[in-house]
C-alpha cells in the first residue's frame, strides 16, 4: 500500500522502537557500516529528444539504448479520446500539422491556463487524423534531420515499446507519464485521469510495485488517481523566473500561462497557494498524503544570480531535498540539458554532480548518455 499507519506494540513504544534503530543496527552489524551510495534514476526527458524529435518511438527507444531508467511521455487527449504523446496540446511546433492542408481549418483559438493559444489542438483531432501527421525537433538549437520520419504514438505503442525492452541494467524500462493541463481536458469533457488509469490497468501497471511515476503539475488529479490505485505519483512544480538575487518568482503576468507559478486547479477554485508553498514543511507533508515524489525545476533545489553583466553565479544547495526526503519524497528535478549552461559552465558532467551531491534521486533529462557516465564517473569518486 502507498500510505501505512504505524500502531504501537504491546510492551513497545514507537518512540523506543524508532530511536532505537540505531542501537539495533550495531547489535546485529557490530555499529560499522560503509555507506551506500544511491543512485540516481535516469529520465529520457520526451526520449532522447537530443537525437530525433520529442516523443516519438524512435526517441524513446533510443534513450533506452543509451541507458534510460526511465522514458517520459507526455500526453494529450484526441477528440475521440485516445492519449497521444506531445508536450502540449497544441502542436505546430512539434509536428507538421502547418503544411498540411487537409487541416487548415482546425487551426484555432483556445484558452489554456490563463494564455489565449492560437494554433492546432490535439483535442480537435482524431486518432486517426493525429496518425497522418508528422513529427518535427522543438528546438531550433537541434538536428532537424530526422524532421518528418516518424509518427505521434500512443500511450498503447508506448508501452508496449517499454515492455519490449530491457534497461541496459537488465530492468523492466520505467514509464513516467504527464498528465498535460487535466483542467483544460476536464473543462471540455475529457477525463484524462480516468483514460491513463484505464491503459495502465489493462498492461498490469497501476500497482506500486509497477515501474510507473505518474506525474502532474496540477494537484486533485493526482489526488483522484492515489484514490483509485496504488500507482507511484509524483507532484511536478515550476516558478516563473528566477531573479536577479537567486530568489525564484512566482508572479505571472496578466496574459501569460497561470500554471508556470501555480497548479492551474487551484487557481481556478480560488485558492491562492503558488508552487512556493509545496517547498515549505507544510507543503512537503501535503504532497506526502498523495504522493511517492516531486519534481521541481532546478533552481528550487539550487538556484544561481545573474549579475548586470550577464555573469551566472551558482548558489549552495537549498533545504529542499532534506525536507522532500523527511516526508520521504524522492525528488527528481527537471532539466538537464547541455545548451543550459547556468549551473555547469560548459561542463555537463560537473552540473549533474552537483545535483547528485545535493541528494536528488533522479534527474530528468535531454541527453540520456550524458546523465549515465556522470552517474558512473559520481559514483567512481564517491568509492575512492
Amino acid at each position: 500500500m502507498k500510505k501505512m499507519t504505524f500502531l504501537p506494540i504491546a510492551g513497545l513504544s514507537l518512540l523506543t522502537l524508532f530511536t532505537s534503530c540505531d542501537k539495533l543496527d550495531d547489535f546485529i552489524g557490530g555499529g560499522h557500516h560503509e555507506e551506500e551510495i544511491k543512485r540516481p534514476l535516469v529520465i529520457a526527458h520526451r526520449g532522447a529528444q537530443s537525437i530525433y524529435p520529442e516523443h516519438t518511438l524512435e526517441a524513446y527507444a533510443k534513450a533506452i539504448e543509451m541507458g534510460a531508467d526511465y522514458i517520459e511521455p507526455d500526453l494529450v487527449m484526441t477528440k475521440d479520446s485516445f492519449l497521444v504523446a506531445r508536450h502540449e496540446p497544441f502542436i505546430s511546433g512539434t509536428t507538421n500539422v502547418a503544411d498540411v492542408p487537409e487541416f487548415a481549418d482546425l487551426k484555432t483559438t483556445k484558452n489554456l491556463d490563463g494564455k489565449e493559444i492560437t494554433d492546432w489542438f490535439v483535442s480537435d483531432f482524431t486518432l486517426e487524423q493525429i496518425k497522418k501527421l508528422k513529427a518535427k525537433q522543438a528546438r531550433s538549437d537541434r538536428s532537424d534531420n530526422f524532421d518528418g520520419m516518424f509518427q505521434i504514438p500512443t500511450i498503447e505503442e508506448i508501452i508496449a515499446l517499454a515492455k519490449s525492452r530491457k534497461t541496459i541494467n537488465g530492468n523492466d524500462v520505467g514509464l513516467y507519464p504527464e498528465m498535460k493541463h487535466p483542467y483544460f481536458h476536464n473543462e471540455m469533457g475529457f477525463a484524462i485521469e480516468d483514460a491513463l488509469l484505464t491503459v495502465l490497468s489493462r498492461a498490469g501497471m497501476n500497482s506500486y510495485e509497477s515501474p510507473v511515476f505518474v506525474q502532474c503539475f496540477e494537484v486533485a488529479p493526482l489526488q483522484y488517481i492515489n484514490s483509485k490505485s496504488d500507482v507511484k505519483l509524483v507532484q511536478l512544480i515550476s516558478t516563473y523566473n528566477v531573479n536577479a538575487d537567486g530568489t525564484l518568482d512566482f508572479n505571472v503576468p496578466e496574459g501569460d500561462f497561470i500554471s508556470y507559478a501555480a497548479p492551474f486547479d487551484f487557481y481556478a477554485n480560488g485558492d491562492d497557494r503558488t508552487y512556493e508553498y509545496f517547498s515549505t514543511d507544510a507543503g512537503m507533508r501535503f504532497v506526502s498524503s498523495y504522493a511517492e515524489g516531486i519534481g521541481p525545476w532546478k533552481p528550487f533545489v539550487i538556484s544561481f544570480t545573474k549579475d548586470e553583466s550577464g555573469t551566472i553565479a551558482v548558489l549552495p544547495k537549498t533545504d529542499f531535498v532534506v525536507l522532500a526526503h523527511k516526508y520521504e519524497l524522492q525528488v527528481h528535478p527537471y532539466t538537464f540539458r547541455n545548451e543550459d549552461e547556468k549551473w555547469s559552465n560548459g561542463n555537463p558532467e560537473a552540473e549533474y554532480h552537483l545535483f547528485f551531491d545535493a541528494g536528488v534521486d533522479g534527474v530528468f533529462t535531454d541527453y540520456t548518455d550524458d546523465a549515465v557516465n556522470a552517474i558512473h564517473t559520481w559514483e567512481g569518486a564517491k568509492k575512492k
